[in-house]
């Protein structure tokens, strides 16, 4: 039982389900909740100005207020106190918008039980206190929404729901390296996160940058999970990351950070146990480092702890350009499903790091014209088209593309807004928002990226006929090559060039045919059906195995 009562607000117009709500949380013992019961809006609120409120239960259709405008009236007033809705079974849809717009979870008044209920409220409060420290994070906010949305076309099981909301292991570590005078120590953050754990070793990047926080790693480890599951790979969702600019680091400030964040997550890590690979800020060097470091530690080379690391150390062909690749076999068969010749037709490509750059030239190889690109430095336009090999000479030289001088320089936000055929986002998360979706002038949306599209710009983009090729298919070529390189390590055994690309597209083009048939038949959008895909292949593990003990 909480040592503190939990202060819980009722705001609901029906008498009956007022007194019921009331007897069944007195009646919990988990639970102590003084329960302050109103039934209008305006009461409410005025409430909840005077603070002191934990958590609120709320129907969205009351005497004064209707819909979706009740929940965002309470969020005005009180944004960071939790909000668990109150439904009639008609209104379940509704409900779903509600977990969509930022309400925690949903009930249904009719169906409600003692342990429903109870247990409605403390996961939230659990959930509410969580994002209030590291996991507060806009993807991680997103990777939930994302799930909670498919979760509610799916009727799922609201036991596997309430388990797959939050990793099941997370590490936290903070750690010195040394600068390279040696007169300084620097302290950074790092994390490694897995997701699920029930499909078979975890899998997932390690990320290097400034903006990581515990909530972004646990997102991204999210995605992988839904991404591999819809791949059908053996694994479960991992990632990891450090708090820190690598551009600003030497080689060797790099190497030292590697191999010290390695010595700390490495009883996570392990061939059968978390397999890490590269992300953004990292490469195939620092997988040999990582590499190495856990070999020494271990005692003999292990090259199966990592995928991504050079092919000399057991790196797999075709690894490095894999995330663009399939990228761009995915584009061809969202093209040839929408009646688009792609020879002649245009191109935006948001990023030009790894997957950005490969995406470019192989697109521009099946014909089609570049007419603008952008990295964090700058954005270039060019309406005849852009030549790919002269911008990668142009970065190999000076790093980013500021500075290239064949190509008009625009805005970061008016690169989205180019017409074009097909719109490639391979840069960082949250690029296209409900403020400029409905500006967003292309046929294909191509994700490279994680987590690019915010939840309310994806109904937007449906709406207006945007055909959305969704991140955790989108960008699942790394993974599914890095899965190969796993493989030829355990077998010790190498595959050719041409069949790591075959098996590649093969498995790619099954999970598009098996989205976008899903997509059809549920009159889904690409990404809620992706979602579909693979949350159902891990609840269908899940309940296979059972609960221990």
């Amino acid at each position: 039982m909480s040592a503190t009562p939990i202060h819980l607000l009722l705001i609901e117009d029906n008498a009956l389900h007022r007194r019921l709500i009331q007897q069944l949380l007195k009646a919990d013992i988990q639970l102590r909740c003084d329960v302050e019961a109103v039934e209008r809006l305006d009461t409410g609120l005025k409430r909840l100005a005077q603070g002191n409120v934990d958590l609120v239960l709320l129907d969205l259709v009351l005497p004064d207020s209707q819909e979706l405008e009740t929940l965002w009236r309470v969020r005005l007033v009180a944004p960071q106190v939790p909000v668990v809705i109150l439904t009639s079974l008609d209104d379940v849809k509704l409900a779903a918008r509600a977990v969509e717009s930022g309400a925690y979870d949903y009930l249904v008044k009719s169906h409600l039980k003692g342990a429903s209920l109870g247990r409605a409220v403390r996961y939230t409060l659990a959930r509410a206190r969580a994002r209030g420290g590291e996991w507060d994070s806009p993807m991680f906010r997103l990777a939930q929404q994302q799930f909670l949305k498919a979760a509610q076309y799916m009727n799922l099981d609201d036991n596997v729901r309430q388990r797959l909301l939050f990793p099941q292991r997370a590490q936290m570590v903070s750690f010195p390296f040394l600068r390279d005078d040696h007169s300084q120590v620097e302290t950074v953050f790092g994390y490694r996160v897995q997701h699920v754990l029930t499909m078979g070793p975890t899998k997932g990047g390690i990320r290097y940058h400034q903006d990581v926080t515990l909530g972004e790693v646990a997102a991204l480890a999210t995605w992988m999970t839904w991404k591999c599951a819809l791949m059908r790979l053996p694994f479960g969702g991992a990632k990891g990351g450090v708090r820190v600019d690598p551009t600003a680091l030497s080689s060797s400030e790099l190497q030292r950070l590697t191999r010290r964040y390695t010595t700390e997550i490495i009883d996570m890590i392990g061939p059968d146990k978390d397999i890490p690979a590269p992300d953004l800020g990292t490469d195939e060097q620092v997988m040999a480092w990582v590499m190495d470091t856990y070999s020494q530690q271990v005692g003999h080379a292990v090259p199966t702890v990592v995928t991504g690391k050079p092919v000399v150390l057991g790196g797999s062909l075709g690894r490095k350009e894999a995330t663009g690749r399939g990228l761009v076999y995915l584009i061809e068969a969202s093209a040839a499903h929408l009646g688009l010749e792609l020879a002649g037709s245009t191109a935006v490509v948001q990023g030009f790091g790894n997957v950005g750059s490969h995406a470019a030239r192989f697109l521009a190889e099946l014909g089609v014209k570049i007419i603008a690109v952008g990295d964090v430095s700058t954005a270039l336009h060019r309406p005849e088209g852009l030549s790919v090999e002269a911008l990668q000479a142009h970065i190999d030289e000076h790093r980013v593309l500021a500075g290239y001088g064949d190509a008009e320089a625009l805005d970061g936000d008016e690169l989205l807004e180019l017409d074009c055929d097909i719109l490639v986002l391979a840069a960082m998360q949250n690029q296209v928002t409900v403020e400029n979706a409905a500006d967003i002038n292309c046929r294909l949306l191509a994700e490279g990226a994680n987590g690019p599209t915010m939840l309310e710009a994806d109904d937007i983009l449906h709406e207006r006929g945007i055909f959305v090729l969704p991140d955790i298919l989108g960008n699942a070529g790394g993974v599914t090559v890095s899965y190969f390189e796993w493989v030829q390590g355990m077998q010790n055994l190498t595959w050719t060039l041409d069949e790591i690309n075959g098996r590649l597209k093969a498995i790619l083009l099954d999970a598009f045919q098996r989205t976008l048939r899903r997509a059809r038949q549920d009159k889904l959008d690409m990404r809620t059906a992706a979602l579909v895909e693979g949350a159902s292949r891990v609840t269908e593990a899940k309940l296979l195995r059972g609960v221990f003990p």
